[in-house]
């Protein structure tokens, strides 16, 4: 695949732009990561996945014990880009209207007024979104779609960016209301974040034997370095990333290997042939190519794919892990030249 390759077949939908200007932009999202390492150590991975997210305007769920630092890396996110962040703690007891807002009558006045719930922010942390009744993780879905939020009939649209960065806890579901396949398939990514190795957590140790505080990421140093400006024309720079129609075949290829998995009963949707598409090209930009590549691709398969599938229930029983199957899936799918 060439990089100059400008045939009739691939997608490349604007030619507008500065190369300079887009170059700002990487620049300014790439000092993101090192900013946000001043805070969180060792989850270089889960940071160019939520920069993917902001990217591509979609959602993340986030996957971690307790103590891997899911909230203090998405406060860290929010200061290095000077945006807003809000956290909401879901329980049994939430309401929607804890979420999204409520109409409050005002007794000066003797009329309704509309107070915004915490959804009204640019990076929205849905802590331990399981953990509460469907009703309440629902009244996400208009927020998380259509970047907007209805109350008594009127539509307020939400700040930009917007992005909702879901957790839940992998081991302890005691209590807790599984998100149903229909809004997983919302979220664009399920990133995983592991525990720290050695070496890492020691550097975790060492920083906080040095006095450093969660709470105050301006004494770590993290400070701005982008902001919404750069987001957006980060966004404009990647609808110009060229796609090859061997790599447009390809992303159909691995969704539909999933649907005839024997381990899964239920594969990919071809929304999730579309993320698959939209992250890689995300990918792709940020990594300083104007073209996709097969390897783009394998790098979002398993964070796209693997929370809008389902595995048998034999499959389950026999310990069969998602990650596996998709593995072995890329690895059977044949590559475009």
């Amino acid at each position: 695949m060439s990089e100059h390759s400008s045939g009739p077949g691939v997608l490349n939908a604007r030619n507008s732009g500065s190369p300079m200007d887009d170059d700002d932009a990487r620049q300014a999202l790439l000092a993101v990561r090192r900013e946000v390492a001043k805070a969180v150590v060792g989850q270089d991975a889960t940071v160019s996945g939520l920069l993917i997210a902001l990217l591509s305007q979609g959602h993340v769920l986030l996957e971690g014990v307790p103590g891997v630092a899911k909230t203090l890396l998405v406060r860290a996110l929010s200061s290095a880009l000077s945006l807003d962040t809000k956290r909401v703690q879901f329980t049994p007891d939430l309401m929607p209207g804890d979420v999204t807002g409520s109409l409050v009558y005002d007794s000066h006045t003797s009329e309704f007024s509309f107070r915004e719930g915490p959804v009204f922010t640019n990076l929205l942390l849905a802590d331990e979104i399981n953990r509460t009744p469907p009703k309440t993780q629902a009244s996400l879905l208009e927020a998380m779609e259509e970047r907007q939020v209805s109350v008594d009939g009127v539509s307020r649209r939400l700040p930009a960016p917007f992005l909702v960065a879901a957790t839940q806890n992998p081991v302890e579901y005691e209590g807790t209301y599984p998100l149903p396949e229909a809004q997983l398939d919302r979220f664009l990514l399920k990133l995983t974040m592991p525990l720290p190795g050695r070496g890492d957590e020691i550097e975790v140790i060492r920083r906080h034997a040095a006095g450093f505080d969660p709470r105050d990421l301006a004494a770590a140093g993290v400070r701005a370095v982008a902001g919404a400006a750069d987001l957006e024309r980060a966004r404009e720079a990647v609808t110009r990333v060229a796609v090859e129609p061997e790599i447009i075949g390809y992303i159909v290829d691995l969704v539909r290997a999933t649907r005839a998995a024997p381990s899964f009963q239920l594969g990919v949707s071809p929304r999730g042939a579309t993320a698959l598409l939209n992250t890689s090209r995300s990918w792709a930009w940020l990594s300083g190519r104007p073209f996709v590549t097969p390897d783009d691709v394998k790098a979002l398969a398993l964070p796209c794919l693997r929370h809008r599938v389902a595995l048998q229930p034999e499959a389950q029983m026999d310990g069969v892990r998602v990650d596996d199957v998709l593995g072995s899936i890329l690895a059977s799918v044949p590559v475009p030249r």
